[in-house]
């Protein structure tokens, strides 16, 4: 019956006036279709325990745009839903295909991961709801067939604002003296999510956030608007039951600041980007006032205005390619899969309430399924990237991307054609947290990430016919004036992943401990309006982990220059952390020289930069601040030592050298303790003493 109906609505679309079917000429068409539960009850998943709703808040909608190049057409979807299982979205896929027109590998369905909407899978404590998983499939169908239907001669054009007022890292850095405890009993989380406003407890994000705000504008030929399909990392704001939250509301707050036409409708779409690790809160300002539509609509303005800017194409060309990629799941060991045996058997049958309970039962899931497959997508619309991953991304994921992509711009669409679980980059495995945890919402194995990436840049190659870009930092003035004092090594700090830390130099790369998390803003921030973005210098944090790196030859006549952030509370230990070390060894940890701030009681040495080579110190004037980029400058000459902070003499004196040797550390001291808790940027070291010239220069030119 359905499938007869879906042909029917084509083929009145078919016959309708005005229909170009010409092969050269472009045409694009757009549909939304109500899947808001047509019966109540329902159950609503999105937390740890299981929601049910007796009634619908505002419309879930599925909204489709499928474009047509006269050789090839495409679909892009996006459901009001959390997520979305892949063999529902292949069963839709399925039934719209032929009525569309549209092969069902060259259509991509996502989700926009509302928490307010019926459950059409299981996840953590909630089960999927039956009767609604039945009912959906054929509406996100007919929204296809009904895109398919409106084809009409268009043209398109894209553009890129950035909003870094919106969109936020909600994955922070545990201080070291407050880790928390997972599900399974163990004190290793170092990052979490959510960590309250200002929270006592914790130093700074675990990474970045993609701050980009993109746009695909579809308009017919005499330029009024048919559709957008927007694109930005925005995890979900919080709605009630049942809602289809940000995203749901963001087409029509567009369409009225760009006035569109409601004959034939516009269709607004907002489909969910990298946002595994990020959300509308910035936890490092005080808590504000929550309101859904006033964001929604500051978003949309800032929409509207790059809207307004955008240049379009009356025949662009189409590509899409598709692939699967099996994955290993991290399985329970025999020790652990026997707890959460003995944890299931007690309850009786009971469902699973507490944390622990439930991640019992997802480590049954897990040993049942250890295989999974995804598939895999990438689209060029004329020189525009897009990509479809079954999976909650971070936002330094989307900026691998972004960033290697041969089509200049890419956006990347999480949470389509499948729900697979979280995909944190492989370093944060080690920081722990409920986006690491191993169940079926992050329960791929620890190499997932660079895997997906790597197969989504061979499919933008393959449908762009380009060799992907390698990712390069900009050159700052502060790195051109480091490099014009020819140093013997220069790590700038800015890589993505890896355990390699490049020298700029190209003699001496470092290594990366566990416990680094990459890609950081550096001390140049982005700026605090969208219309006036300014470069991000990227960094490192360290949380118990190091760089590593051997340069000879420096002998006792050498110096070190670089740009700290300290995170950690002066107070909350003897030493509050060590940036930098030389010649120390876990066995003689206080060996040669170390760069410091002082910590504990003692007013004299807190929050000051401490140097010391055996059991000798020297104690520097003026206080860092703490989380304040600081620039300094160690100078050995020698048994005198002298400290620059931010291009002013800090302390100088007599400081015997010890064991120098050539093995360098940045962010702690060789037995581990005392380890650098905050960033560290564009560390340098010099086979000479420097100049109090060249300290004050190389500050001045670190804001530039």
């Amino acid at each position: 019956m359905l499938r007869r109906l879906l042909n029917g609505i084509l083929l009145l679309g078919a016959l309708a006036p005005g229909l170009s079917t010409a092969a050269d000429v472009f045409r694009a068409g757009a549909a939304a279709v109500d899947v808001t539960p047509p019966v109540f009850p329902v159950i609503v998943n999105g937390m740890f325990e299981e929601r049910t709703a007796d009634s619908a808040h505002d419309r879930l909608m599925s909204r489709a745009l499928v474009l047509d190049d006269g050789a090839l057409r495409i679909a892009i979807v996006v459901v009001d839903n959390l997520m979305l299982p892949r063999e529902l979205l292949d069963r839709a896929k399925t039934m719209a295909s032929e009525s569309a027109g549209v092969p069902v590998d060259r259509i991509l369905i996502s989700a926009t991961h509302t928490h307010s909407a019926p459950s059409a899978m299981g996840c953590l404590g909630s089960g999927p709801d039956p009767a609604y998983r039945e009912f959906l499939p054929g509406q996100i169908a007919k929204s296809i067939v009904l895109a398919a239907q409106n084809l009409a001669p268009a043209r398109v054009g894209w553009t890129v604002a950035t909003d870094a007022v919106h969109n936020h890292c909600r994955r922070w850095i545990y201080r070291p003296d407050r880790m928390a405890t997972d599900p399974f009993g163990q004190p290793n989380v170092r990052a979490h999510m959510h960590p309250g406003h200002q929270s006592a407890n914790h130093i700074g994000p675990s990474g970045p956030a993609d701050t980009d705000l993109s746009l695909l504008s579809v308009q017919t030929r005499d330029g009024r608007p048919l559709a957008v399909l927007a694109n930005y990392a925005m995890h979900y704001y919080y709605s009630p039951l049942v809602s289809a939250d940000f995203c749901g509301r963001f087409g029509d707050a567009l369409a009225k600041q760009i006035n569109a036409s409601q004959d034939p409708a516009f269709v607004g779409i907002m489909s969910q980007g990298t946002s595994g690790d990020s959300m509308w809160m910035d936890y490092s300002q005080p808590r504000g006032e929550r309101d859904l539509d006033a964001y929604t609509a500051a978003v949309a303005t800032l929409a509207a205005a790059a809207y307004a800017k955008i240049e379009y194409q009356e025949q662009p060309t189409l590509a899409m390619a598709e692939t699967t990629l099996t994955l290993r799941r991290r399985t329970p060991d025999a020790a652990r899969l026997a707890a959460a045996r003995e944890t299931l058997a007690a309850l009786a049958g009971k469902t699973p309430s507490s944390r622990p309970e439930i991640y019992a039962q997802e480590q049954i899931y897990l040993h049942e399924q250890p295989e999974v497959e995804l598939k895999l997508q990438a689209i060029r619309i004329g020189d525009l990237g897009i990509t479809g991953i079954p999976d909650e991304v971070y936002g330094l994921t989307g900026l691998k991307l972004k960033a290697r992509s041969p089509l200049q711009p890419t956006f990347n669409i999480e949470l389509a054609n499948g729900a697979e679980g979280y995909i944190p980059p492989p370093e944060q495995h080690h920081l722990g947290g409920y986006t690491t945890w191993a169940a079926r919402t992050a329960g791929l194995e620890v190499q997932a990430e660079p895997q997906i990436v790597d197969t989504l840049v061979r499919l933008l190659e393959q449908v762009s016919g380009r060799t992907a870009r390698t990712p390069s930092e900009p050159t700052t003035a502060y790195a051109k004036a480091v490099l014009a004092a020819k140093p013997a090594a220069f790590w700038r700090l800015d890589e993505m992943q890896g355990s390699d830390a490049h020298d700029a130099v190209g003699e001496h790369p470092g290594k990366y401990e566990l416990g680094v998390a990459f890609y950081l803003p550096g001390r140049t921030l982005p700026s605090a309006t969208a219309a006036d973005p300014a470069p991000v210098d990227r960094c490192i944090h360290t949380a118990g982990g190091r760089m590593l790196a051997d340069v000879p030859d420096l002998g006792n006549r050498y110096s070190v220059a670089g740009w700290i952030w300290n995170g950690l509370p002066t107070d909350a230990r003897e030493t509050t952390g060590y940036c930098f070390a030389r010649g120390s060894s876990a066995e003689q940890p206080l060996a040669g020289d170390l760069l410091g701030l002082g910590g504990g009681t003692d007013a004299a040495k807190q929050g000051k930069l401490i140097v010391s080579a055996g059991e000798k110190s020297l104690t520097g004037q003026t206080a860092v601040p703490r989380k304040r980029w600081t620039h300094v400058v160690l100078i050995r000459d020698g048994d005198q030592v002298r400290v620059y902070q931010n291009g002013q003499l800090d302390l100088e004196g007599q400081l015997p050298a010890g064991r120098l040797g050539s093995h360098l550390i940045l962010g702690g001291r060789g037995d581990e303790q005392f380890g650098w808790e905050g960033k560290l940027d564009d560390w340098a070291v010099f086979a000479r003493p420097l100049t109090a010239e060249d300290a004050a220069a190389l500050y001045a030119a670190g804001g530039k």
